[in-house]
């Protein structure tokens, strides 16, 4: 089928009744039904044969119709689970309005991961020469973490954590995908390099080798 009918209920519907919105239902059915004669027709003339599925639903109970013919609806009611780590890489830069009151508090934090949004971050967070001349930290990856992202802003509002450094670069290139996905990559505790082998150098006995699976 060319035409997929959508079906929204919310609480007027269940105080008001289905009545209108059964109607509704009904008029797209019959213009489903009525597109697919008329490509019946059209088919016909070129020598191609319809088949029973291509005659469409014709009932007047959206009820009856088979899953097919509906595309279910819903709406995102509660965030159980924050997935993401609030935090992204990417540079700042001062706001294009300077004649404005947020140029004197805030600069545009631009993520490097367009689905991520930019970002209001305060100038007490910015280096400290950065309004006199931005054009340094023009290629400075920076790590900001996203605070709060309010309704009625098309930006969210969030915090400078620190510079990593030169964009290009692979240490920071990497410390910032790794603090992005949320990923510890501090240095071992002692107690963690307590539990490895004390007796250097160390090499697997044949009995551990006789029962392991050699991956090397």
């Amino acid at each position: 089928p060319d035409v997929i009918i959508e079906a929204q209920f919310d609480d007027n519907d269940a105080e008001h009744g289905q009545d209108h919105l059964q109607d509704m239902l009904t008029d797209d059915i019959k213009k489903l039904s009525l597109d697919t004669g008329e490509k019946g027709k059209v088919a016909g003339i070129t020598g191609v044969h319809r088949t029973k599925q291509e005659d469409g639903p014709k009932v007047s109970d959206p009820r009856l119709l088979p899953d097919e013919f509906l595309q279910r609806t819903a709406k995102v009611v509660y965030i159980l689970e924050k997935k993401h780590s609030r935090a992204a890489t990417g540079f700042i830069k001062l706001l294009a309005d300077r004649n404005s009151e947020l140029f004197k508090r805030c600069a545009m934090f631009s993520p490097v991961d367009h689905r991520v949004p930019r970002v209001y971050v305060p100038l007490a967070d910015c280096p400290p020469d950065f309004v006199t001349k931005p054009e340094a930290y023009s290629q400075m990856l920076f790590i900001c973490r996203i605070m709060d992202w309010k309704e009625d802003s098309n930006f969210a509002s969030g915090q400078l954590c620190k510079s990593l450094g030169q964009a290009g670069e692979i240490e920071p290139e990497s410390e910032g995908i790794l603090t992005e996905y949320g990923v510890d990559f501090s240095d071992f505790s002692s107690e963690v390099l307590e539990c490895l082998p004390q007796n250097l150098p160390w090499v697997i006995s044949p009995g551990e080798l006789a029962k392991r699976r050699d991956l090397r």
